[in-house]
């Protein structure tokens, strides 16, 4: 397994196949992906997961993150999960934070993120802030 930078087309190909396969492609791209670096985990060459990391001086989010079907539950998206949370300390950020699909918590919970009290519903579908802070 290697983890690497991505460019934002191969984010948007994972994250159309994984998160919103009935959508058109528009849907999961982001205003500001230009301003985003963009992370993939490959097994060999094929892209498995990936995941957008947003740094905003103390703080950083990261979004879409989305590993394929085939490969959940494997430990994938736990690897490059901790690298980029690595990434953001090594930055020097605070906080980081990011808008977790209500099913998913307790996976965010094992990397040490927090509930927040801010909920909201997009696409059909329940999220919840999540936060860790740093130092």
């Amino acid at each position: 397994m290697d983890i690497k930078i991505i460019h934002k087309e191969q984010a948007w190909r994972l994250r159309h196949e994984v998160m919103w396969p009935e959508k058109d492609l528009d849907y999961v791209k982001l205003k500001d992906d230009d301003e985003g670096t963009h992370f993939g985990l490959f097994e060999g060459e094929a892209l498995i997961s990936a995941v957008s990391l947003f740094v905003h001086g103390p703080e950083a989010q990261f979004r879409k993150f989305a590993t394929l079907t085939s490969h959940q539950n494997q430990g994938y998206g736990s690897r490059l999960l901790f690298h980029i949370l690595g990434e953001a300390e090594q930055a020097g950020v605070k906080r980081i934070y990011c808008n977790a699909r209500s099913g998913k918590v307790s996976f965010y919970e094992r990397f040490g993120l927090i509930p927040t009290a801010s909920t909201f519903t997009k696409g059909g579908k329940d999220y919840i802030v999540m936060e860790r802070f740093f130092g």
